[in-house]
């Protein structure tokens, strides 16, 4: 039969229980106890180890690689023959990159070459006249002087002649005269009868022979006169030709300047072939630096000039990094102090530079459209300054321009 406890005995006997006594402390919670200090006390001791490395170190990720783009262009206008690189080749100093044709500057080039076979042809006709003039002046200068002398002595004797033709024609006169006294005695004479005829005829043929000979030293005196004329006549010619040969010096100025001249002529065809040589030897497009050849954009059979960039060549060789740091920065920032450069495609290998220079202003002062704080809406913004940082050698890394990095630069 079964039993039923009353309630009454169920408090008793719960009431004569001894009480509980407390559960004693885990090992867990006595670890925990332990473990936390020393985990805060290394959290404090590595912050401040990290505050204390990062101390004068100031670092910035808006960095980027940069290098020598070079823009390649034609140096004389023409038409594309061929194209012998293509994208992203690599090249070196002096390949022949792209060739124009060379037909027309060719046929310029020997145009050229004629222009200077004809300048010197008449630099040498120019040269053999002033040797001529320098030997010629002497020479018409001594004939004309010459000439000049032998003028003066003809007038000389020339008035000679004419004072002897004078002095003849008096004589002549003074016997004419006693010849025509004779001949009018005898004329009286043969009318009376007091002389005969042969005397009469004798003194008539006398003054016959004196008249003649009256005329005779007239003419004598009229030609001598004329000689003198013509004497004074060929003196002024021979004083003309004495002036004409004292301009000699002046002749040999002017044949001198004729020289220079055809000198100055060839050296302009000289230049001109040059020039016409240099324009051929344009048609060779070649690379000033070695690189990889990047935005090509010639073709064959394209026309093509100067203004306008063919393709450009990259200069791997020589990068560096440009770095845009905070303008509060920079305060302790300056020139060859310590960086560290991590690139974003080899993040693995960190690479060490030095600060080479600091911008002169901020990257928006320098910027297409400048901002103006002066138009009123103003809001302050921490500018950047451009920092350039020259890499120490980095073999097996080959940095391409405009990749990301990141720069840590110590100011200690």
């Amino acid at each position: 039969m079964a039993t039923t406890s009353h309630p009454t005995t169920a408090l008793l006997s719960s009431a004569d229980e001894a009480p509980a006594a407390p559960a004693p402390v885990t090992k867990p919670r006595r670890r925990a106890l332990v473990v936390l200090p020393v985990l805060t006390a290394i959290a404090l001791g590595g912050g401040t180890l990290a505050w204390a490395s990062q101390r004068g170190v100031e670092s910035t990720d808006d960095a980027q690689v940069e290098g020598h783009v070079v823009n390649v262009a034609a140096r004389v206008s023409g038409q594309v023959k061929s194209v012998l690189v293509r994208d992203n080749q690599r090249v070196h100093a002096g390949d022949v990159l792209v060739e124009l044709d060379p037909a027309d500057l060719a046929a310029k080039l020997a145009a050229a070459r004629a222009d200077v076979a004809a300048a010197k042809a008449q630099l040498r006709a120019t040269e053999t006249g002033l040797a001529v003039t320098m030997k010629s002046v002497d020479s018409n200068l001594a004939v004309a002087k010459g000439g000049l002398v032998q003028a003066s002595a003809v007038r000389g004797t020339t008035r000679a002649a004419i004072d002897q033709a004078r002095a003849d024609l008096d004589a002549a006169k003074s016997r004419r005269a006693l010849a025509e006294t004779e001949f009018r005695r005898s004329e009286g004479l043969l009318e009376s009868g007091a002389v005969a005829r042969a005397d009469y005829d004798l003194h008539k043929s006398a003054l016959e022979q004196a008249d003649a000979a009256v005329t005779l030293a007239t003419a004598r005196l009229v030609s001598a006169e004329t000689n003198l004329d013509n004497a004074a006549g060929t003196i002024q010619a021979a004083r003309g030709h004495l002036i004409a040969a004292e301009s000699g010096p002046a002749q040999v100025d002017a044949a001198e300047a004729q020289v220079e001249l055809a000198r100055a002529k060839v050296d302009q065809a000289t230049a001109a072939l040059e020039q016409a040589e240099l324009n051929v030897s344009y048609t060779k497009v070649r690379a000033e630096t070695s690189g990889v050849v990047s935005r090509r954009s010639v073709e064959p059979g394209q026309t093509v000039s100067p203004e306008r960039p063919l393709l450009a060549i990259v200069n791997t060789d020589d990068t560096w990094i440009v770095a845009n740091f905070k303008e509060d920065q920079i305060a302790e920032m300056k020139p060859g102090e310590p960086a560290k450069i991590s690139v974003d495609t080899f993040s693995g290998r960190p690479l060490a530079g030095k600060v080479e220079s600091l911008a002169g202003g901020t990257g928006a002062r320098f910027a297409l459209l400048p901002p103006d704080n002066a138009s009123g809406n103003f809001t302050k913004v921490v500018q950047r300054v451009p920092v350039l940082i020259q890499l120490e050698p980095h073999p097996g890394v080959e940095l391409r321009p405009g990749m990301s990095a990141t720069v840590k630069v110590s100011t200690r």
